[in-house]
């Protein structure tokens, strides 16, 4: 009742700064907090002081996080202009730190399989995604397939936990210098929407490489993305959406078992002028979305 009735009296305020009448009860309108996706089936809670000393902790952190966020919004943002050629840096692991972006998991975390997979730095400063794939399958009865390993970034956040997106409509490439073994890897852009029947939507492009001591920059545009969802390629497709961005992640399921090694130098975005290319696949309008109707 507390919470309905500040983001009333808030949005009221609101309103009467701007010379209007309305009554709101949007949720984001006023307040830091957002519903959990789990929708309240989550792990129980820890002991109280258990929480209070980490919510303390975590306090601090979100303070200073929100007042760079309101500075730089009080500020204005520069008009950005991306040179041709320029790559833009996005995710490199030059300190121990920048692995804490990023989150590897595999179908033995799942209890979906056996293999094995982790996300380190070398000597030089790259990461290294390695492990061994593992094609054998549980004789458990549900599973079907095995054998993936993934490396994924966590979804981006603003301030007191609140969700985000990254935003690439300045870019139209994807650049990547990496070191491989041969194997072709799948590089996966999810697109979180803002509602559940769109939490799986994704888009996938092969990476492929080579092997040898060489390194190799492999540029991407986003046109050539393919839309799925839960792992399978939809008939309908569209256009990826560079504003709704929520995780970029490397897969490793070539359908070989066996070691894998890629080495990351970087990935970073690019804006090329000579690719006009929207979109590189049929735009079909199917009858219910399905194809062969």
């Amino acid at each position: 009742m507390n919470s309905l009735l500040g983001r009333l009296v808030c949005s009221a305020n609101l309103a009467n700064s701007l010379g209007k009448r309305a009554i709101s009860t949007t949720e984001k309108l006023c307040l830091f907090w957002e519903k959990d996706d789990k929708g309240g089936y989550t792990d129980p809670l820890p002991p109280f002081t258990t929480r209070m000393k980490v919510g303390l902790s975590e306090l601090r952190k979100e303070v200073v996080l929100w007042k760079e966020e309101f500075k730089e919004a009080f500020d204005g943002d520069p008009i950005l202009i991306h040179r041709p050629g320029e790559t833009d840096i996005a995710w490199r692991f030059k300190t121990e730190e920048s692995l804490e972006k990023w989150k590897v998991v595999c179908d033995a975390d799942h209890n979906e399989g056996y293999s094995q997979c982790s996300l380190t730095r070398n000597n030089h400063g790259n990461g290294v995604f390695s492990g061994n794939i593992n094609l054998r399958v549980p004789k458990d009865g549900r599973v079907k397939r095995a054998g993936y390993c993934n490396m994924k970034t966590f979804a981006p956040r603003r301030s007191f936990k609140r969700e985000a997106y990254y935003d690439w409509t300045g870019y139209n490439t994807l650049v990547m210098k990496v070191r491989g073994d041969g194997r072709t890897y799948l590089l996966n852009l999810a697109t979180r929407g803002y509602f559940d029947m769109t939490w799986n939507d994704m888009y996938h492009y092969q990476l492929y490489t080579r092997g040898g001591p060489y390194w190799q920059i492999a540029k991407i545009p986003f046109s050539k993305f393919f839309f799925a969802s839960k792992g399978r390629i939809q008939d309908e497709q569209r256009a990826i959406r560079l504003d709704m961005i929520s995780a970029f992640g490397i897969s490793a399921q070539d359908r070989h078992g066996g070691p894998f090694s890629l080495e990351i130098d970087y990935i970073g975005l690019e804006y090329d002028p000579r690719h006009v290319e929207e979109f590189a696949y049929e735009q079909y309008e199917l009858e219910n979305g399905l194809a062969g109707t």
